[in-house]
């Protein structure tokens, strides 16, 4: 596996077992001595910054295990059986300050319940952030939408909502805005954009569990948010998901919708099935082990804020490290990564892919992230298929072509390094490791070209 080129699984995956960083390690000569090779970068045998692991992810309460063992012993693992997932839904919509809360199966049907029960499809446009994990807008796509990109805000990572308004015409129905990384999108200006158009916010906060805007918690700004639970999230169960919101009659729909197509509450029928619907249902070990993990989330996200902000005091004057930026709106991020950009012209153009592998030999295991993926294959694959002809116009198609320049994101792209949200739980003396790892790279960047 390549370290410098991983997914953002693959790389918290890695990053959360220590491979890395063992990796690197391994590569350092067992007889060096401390003083001589103290300065000396480890990718060229030098002593590295830090051999000590980084705490791994996910972390298991023992306590949960009876819990979840009584679900299994019970043979009553589906939630028509039992109560455990409603117990979660009740308690994750408390901790949002959300009226309601869905559970699925992964946020990936979390946003694709959303889509359908606001009613967009065929034909519609959803302006999306290019900058986010490619699920994002393939539930646009599987949902025979068209996602619109509007460009990114390198300083924050965020979809930046200057570009917006360029991209709305009379098709486009909903904006789908990502917290991506745990740091909170411009959600007054998107708010904004979108009451002046007509359209619904759906907001993507699958990586930013009690992140804030303005004391509201992310998710629960807009008209929808949505959640995922995967195992390399903050709040994890393996696989699993929500949709969180304030309107009974759109929740009442995404209950129904979500079991089969089955009557819930307002959703009402006088002969058999109410709505075309889908099984996107949580299991009830699933939300067991939610039920166990939300106990440890306000302080973990509370020690990965404070040791975000000591790590950005700490690495913001290194020449060419340039730490992410937050809004003015924002009243807490919560880091499922890390990020800050690194400019190579500080660096004597040392490509990013070097003081990527420069770093990680020094015990500091890292990732340059999501690429262009408007670039794929799987966006031809979109606009040759039968559905999207059948549903867009070839010149609109052809125009969609001519638009995928995004020169904001293609930079961010070609900047951006990632530190995974586990090496967070850790103190400032590990930050403290982090940031002498960056400056020792730095300061011997002229042995790198």
């Amino acid at each position: 596996m390549n370290k410098t080129n991983l997914t953002r699984r693959q790389f918290l995956t890695a990053a959360s077992v220590g491979t890395i960083a063992a990796a690197a390690s391994r590569a350092i000569p067992l007889h060096a001595e401390a003083g001589k090779e103290a300065g000396k970068l480890a990718i060229l045998g030098g002593q590295p910054v830090r051999t000590k692991s980084w705490p791994s992810w996910p972390v298991w309460d023992r306590s949960a295990e009876e819990s979840v063992l009584s679900i299994l012993r019970s043979g009553r693992w589906f939630r028509g059986s039992g109560n455990t997932v409603s117990q979660f839904e009740e308690k994750y919509a408390a901790l949002l300050g959300a009226k309601r809360c869905v559970c699925t199966v992964n946020g990936t049907n979390a946003l694709l319940t959303a889509l359908y029960i606001l009613d967009i499809g065929v034909g519609d446009e959803v302006i999306v952030s290019p900058y986010t994990f490619i699920a994002t807008y393939n539930v646009v796509i599987n949902s025979c939408a068209l996602p619109v990109f509007a460009d990114t805000d390198p300083e924050t990572f965020q979809i930046n909502p200057d570009k917006i308004e360029e991209r709305i015409n009379e098709n486009t129905r909903a904006i789908l805005p990502v917290h991506i990384l745990g740091l909170p999108a411009n959600m007054d200006k998107i708010n904004a954009i979108a009451k002046k158009h007509n359209l619904k916010v759906i907001e993507d906060a699958c990586q930013a569990w009690l992140a804030e805007w303005r004391g509201k918690k992310c998710g629960t700004v807009g008209d929808l948010g949505c959640f995922s639970f995967q195992e390399s999230k903050h709040l994890p169960c393996g696989e699993g998901g929500a949709l969180v919101g304030n309107d009974d009659e759109i929740m009442d729909r995404a209950f129904s919708y979500h079991n089969c197509g089955r009557p819930y509450r307002s959703v009402k029928s006088s002969n058999g099935y109410p709505i075309v619907g889908t099984n996107r249902r949580m299991t009830e070990y699933q939300a067991a082990i939610l039920l166990s993990q939300i106990k440890r989330l306000e302080a973990d996200t509370a020690m990965r804020v404070e040791q975000a902000n000591y790590l950005t005091s700490r690495i913001k004057d290194i020449p060419g490290i340039v730490p992410h930026k937050l809004y003015e709106g924002t009243t807490r991020a919560v880091y499922h990564l890390y990020p800050f950009r690194y400019k190579k012209e500080h660096f004597n153009n040392v490509p990013r892919s070097k003081f990527l592998s420069a770093l990680s030999a020094e015990g500091v295991p890292c990732s340059g992230g999501y690429g262009p993926q408007y670039k794929d294959d799987m966006i031809e694959a979109m606009l040759n298929s039968k559905n999207f002809k059948r549903s867009f116009s070839e010149a609109r198609l052809r125009r969609y072509r001519e638009e995928l320049h995004y020169p904001d994101n293609d930079q961010l792209c070609q900047e951006a390094v990632w530190l995974s949200q586990n090496m967070l739980l850790t103190s400032k003396q590990d930050m403290d490791d982090i940031a002498n790892a960056i400056l020792k790279v730095y300061e011997n960047r002229d042995k790198l070209a």
